[in-house]
């Protein structure tokens, strides 16, 4: 039985796909786009805004202003987002481009940082292929 069990299983062991999907995070962040099945983009997306939010909810600049427990406690946040995050990303400079580049790009978006499209068929195995790629047009409230 499944029950409260959620996420594709991929026909592999729980270690490697935690290990691929790092590694499928770490390239999409390091490099805005990356080709790979459809079902393999939908999972992957779901880590992806996780790494994201956590890097939103961090104050950047903001620390100069703040003194004494308030700034001990900004710094705490940090430091626990970030140790949150490199659960899911390899490197060292991917995971600082997240906290400052991105982090300021989808500071007004909540959420939906990543795009899917779809490819078609992979022509050895019929896979249906996609791209996930990180959005780049500024957000527009709707209204």
């Amino acid at each position: 039985m499944r029950h409260k069990s959620t996420g594709r299983q991929f026909g592999i062991g729980s270690a490697h796909r935690k290990a691929m999907f790092k590694n499928m995070v770490t390239s999409l962040m390091e490099h805005g786009r990356i080709q790979t099945t459809e079902p393999k983009a939908k999972e992957l997306r779901k880590i992806a805004e996780r790494v994201i939010t956590y890097a939103k909810k961090v104050p950047n600049g903001d620390l100069a202003k703040l003194e004494g427990a308030e700034l001990a406690f900004a710094k705490a946040k940090r430091v626990h987002a970030i140790r949150l995050a490199r659960l899911y990303v390899a490197d060292r400079d991917v995971l600082q481009r997240i906290f400052s580049e991105y982090s300021d790009r989808y500071a007004s978006r909540p959420g939906g940082y990543t795009r899917i499209l779809k490819l078609g068929k992979r022509a050895g195995d019929n896979a249906s292929m996609a791209i996930i790629e990180l959005v780049t047009e500024p957000f527009v409230a709707p209204g």
